[in-house]
Formats: C-alpha cells, structure tokens, sequence
C-alpha cells in the first residue's frame, strides 16, 4: 500500500520536500494557504523530476499523487510522515503542532524543517511532545541528502528510529544530534563563515562573487566529499591529524577571524551586499540558477558515485536498492519463452545531454554498452565469470539514431539475439521512451581469453545459455533495421 506524506507549508523547503516523497513512490498532499502553492510546488517538482532520478542507474518508483488541501485536518489524516515547513516564528509552528495533532495518527512521523529552533520549544504546550522532531534538511531538498535529526528526552525513540529508516530508503543520510541546540550542527558552520563573510564585505576586503569563487574553486570541493576534519588529516601528510593539529592549532591564537563580533546591520551593508549580487547573478532567473545548481551537484554526485565515496556512496547503496526492486532480468531462467531481454531501464542524466538539449551521441553507445554487459550477465558471463579468465570483446558497432531524448526521461533497451554460437554473440539492442523508438544499436562480439588476449571458445554453460536465448529470439519477427549498412534504407 502506498504510504502517504503530508506537507505542511509549501515553500522552498516544503515543495523540495514533497518532490523528494513523491519521486520515492510516496501520495503527497501539501497544507499551504498561499495561492500560488501549487504553481510553485509545480515548478519545483518540474526541476526535480529533470535532475533526481538521473542520479540512478536503475528506475525509481512509480511517481505518487500529489493533492492540496485547504485544510490540515484533510492533509494529516492517515499520513505516516508530517513534515511541518512554516516560517520561523515559534509561535505560529507551535499553533500548527497543535492542529496537526488533533487529526493525525499519534504514531506517525512529526517532523519541524525548522533550521534554529529546539525541539523542546517545538514541544512546548503540544497534545503528543513525544511525537514532534526536528528533521532539518538542505536545499534543494530532493538531491542533498543530509537530514538533522535532532529528539529530545521526551521523544518516543520507536518513531525517531522509524524516521531515520524512511529516510535512509530514500536516500538520505539522517544526522542524529546528541544534544539539542540553536542551528543544530551545520547551521552552526554556516553561520561562523557568514559573519566572516559579511565582514569581509564590510571592509572592503572582497565582494559578494571573490568570496563565492574562495569556497567554490577551493575548500568547498574538499568538504564535499571529505569534510572538515578528515580533509585536515590528509593535510597532515603521513603523520596525520596529529601532525596537522600540532602545526596548525597555533593559529586558532591569532586574530584572523571576527566571529565573535558582529558587523551592525544597517541599510548600507545590506544594500552593498544586494548589488554585489545582483551584478554577480542578476543575468540569470532564479529557476536558471537553480538548474545550473542541480546540474553541477549531479555531476558531482554522480563523480563521487562512481568513486563509491562520500554522498556518492549513499548513492550507490540506493542504486542497489532500486535495481533489486525494479527487479531487472538477470538470469535465463528469469526470461520467458522467446520473450526479449530488457537489458537497461533508466531516467537520462542531465551530464548525458549536449547542447542541443538532448542525449549525446556518445551516451547512445553508453547505454546499449550498459544493455550488453546485463546481456552478458545473463548468460552467465557475469564478474565471477571475467574473473576466471573468459569474456566478450566488442569487434563492430553500428548505431541508428531515431529520435532524440531529453534530462529526466526514463529510457528502456530490449534486446534481441541475433546469433549466439562458437566465439560470436550478435546482438541488437532497441532503445525507447514508452513506446517510441529512440535508436538502434547492432553489436558483433567476440568471447576472448583475457589471458592470451585472443578469440576464444565459451564455457560450455555460457555457449548453452547464449544458444537457448539466439535460437528462441529466430522464432520471432526480425527487428526492422537488422543488418542494415550505414546510410541504407
């Protein structure tokens, strides 16, 4: 049964939030009395339906229903995760726990998008404190991962440790805060390094850009993907933190920073700092900036994807997740009697597209490359296979390209086997989007001793599974295009 997530407060961070339920299979329905709630949460969903599932290589769920309601008690009924995203002001959230509380399900998640607020003042006056956590997420909420969980002594351990769980299965990485204090824990760093920042502006040592381009060339990158301190330990060279701290830790002595003294707030500063930005950005709309944001966080993601490291490892792990789900081919056994194999379904990443605004040419073959290696799989000539010495060399591609695709659009391969006997497997691989043919992709491979690094006969497993499927797919109708020469109708 699919489970349902209610979003209380439709801005930013709300409609990031019910982007990020809804393309994990979720029914979202959103509490906003803003009038354009709806187009905004639209247009925020449109940005993350482009990016998120690019992150994969294997299918997300089917995408959830999205409603809006005009009243809480319409939303929160029956809801298993609440997630309360109005503006700062205590008072005002403390209003909506109680209006919450007295329709939702008493087990369910209540979770406070809140980035300076305790949970004890959340908890304050509410029908059920146990239920009510700070879940405090970044934005844009449906690609960046962590999520600071921060309970209180009064919480019901059983729901904290159910909304981390729901958490980690969308990927996300749940923080949990021993202590409960003002900004939590990242707030906190980025508070230090915005009163520097706002000094630095103030006296005329930088502007709005040169500050943006220190952390965006420099250090930005490092704690990407490493942090603060394991960063510094690499900074120590062989001797490690320890060194690191005994050469650096002076330095915490010296008057570099003001971040105990706070610029006043006046009208100039504020102005100085608005037209330094505007004449850094201005060029650009605010969703053209938020599509440049995602395609530079996806390309790093997915870089540290295929390094297994960081953020890119959570992905990785959820990569596994969906593939098991989706529950992808990977054995003959698993194919039906003269059926074809699907070997590839998946959204289009934004890095695979040019600047025509669609698939590149390159990612054609990447893809029908992805469909062989499952082909191959299949078969048996799979990782423990290679490992014992034996594989397939690609000798002769040919490609076909129909139609184009664009970011964010799911694409499937099915593939056809042509041939399968002595050393040659040939396959023919189809592309589409639904129902529309894409492209086509003819392969000739030859299986090859990676010993002697020449053609070689298969085991005798792989040439009978090969053989079951080629001889199986000669009953069927033969796919238009087969054999077909470049430039030739």
């Amino acid at each position: 049964m699919t489970q349902v997530a209610a979003i209380i407060g439709g801005g930013v961070i709300g409609g990031g939030w019910a982007a990020r339920f809804l393309l994990n299979g979720w029914d979202v329905r959103v509490f906003d009395p803003d009038p354009e709630a709806e187009r905004k949460i639209g247009e925020v969903l449109a940005n993350a339906r482009r990016s998120l599932p690019g992150l994969y290589e294997s299918p997300m769920p089917a995408e959830g229903r999205l409603s809006f309601h005009s009243e809480i008690s319409e939303a929160v009924t029956g809801a298993a995760w609440i997630q309360e995203s109005v503006p700062e002001q205590l008072a005002m959230k403390q209003k909506v726990y109680r209006a919450i509380q007295a329709h939702c399900d008493p087990a369910a998640v209540l979770g406070s998008s809140t980035s300076g607020f305790k949970p004890s003042e959340l908890q304050e006056a509410a029908m059920r404190p146990a239920q009510i956590m700070v879940c405090h997420p970044f934005n844009p909420v449906y690609l960046l991962p962590l999520i600071e969980v921060v309970p209180t002594g009064q919480n019901d351990l059983e729901i904290v440790q159910r909304a981390e769980d729901i958490l980690r299965q969308m990927g996300m990485y749940p923080l949990r805060v021993r202590k409960e204090i003002d900004a939590h824990i990242a707030d906190r760093f980025l508070e230090a390094v915005w009163r520097e920042a706002l000094w630095l502006i103030k006296d005329g040592v930088a502007t709005t850009e040169e500050i943006d381009n220190a952390i965006r060339y420099g250090f930005g990158i490092r704690w990407a993907q490493m942090g603060l301190f394991e960063t510094y330990r690499v900074a120590g060279g062989e001797a490690g933190m320890r060194h690191f701290m005994a050469q650096f830790g002076p330095a915490l002595k010296w008057p570099w920073t003001k971040l105990m003294d706070v610029p006043e707030f006046t009208d100039d500063l504020v102005n100085l700092i608005s037209d330094q930005s505007d004449t850094q950005s201005g060029m650009h709309s605010i969703r053209a900036l938020e599509r440049i944001r995602d395609n530079n966080l996806v390309g790093m993601m997915r870089a540290l994807k295929a390094q297994n490291w960081g953020a890119g490892a959570l992905l990785e792990d959820q990569d596994q997740q969906l593939s098991a789900q989706a529950g992808m081919v990977r054995h003959v056994a698993d194919l039906q009697t003269g059926g074809l194999a699907e070997t590839l379904r998946r959204a289009v990443p934004l890095d695979w597209t040019d600047y025509n605004g669609h698939m590149n040419e390159a990612r054609y073959l990447q893809a029908f490359g992805d469909a062989t290696d499952r082909f191959m799989e299949i078969v048996g000539c799979d990782a423990a296979y290679i490992a014992s010495g034996g594989s397939y060399f690609t000798a002769e591609t040919h490609i076909r390209h129909i139609d184009e695709v664009h970011a964010g659009k799911v694409i499937r391969v099915e593939t056809y086997c042509a041939e399968g006997a002595g050393k040659k497997m040939h396959l023919f691989h189809q592309m589409f989007e639904g129902e529309r043919l894409l492209a086509t992709g003819e392969h000739m491979l030859i299986h090859v001793s990676l010993e002697t690094r020449k053609a070689s006969v298969p085991s005798a497993q792989v040439a009978e599974n090969l053989e079951r499927i080629a001889t199986a797919h000669r009953a069927l109708e033969r796919p238009a295009g087969l054999g077909r020469s470049v430039g030739r109708k």
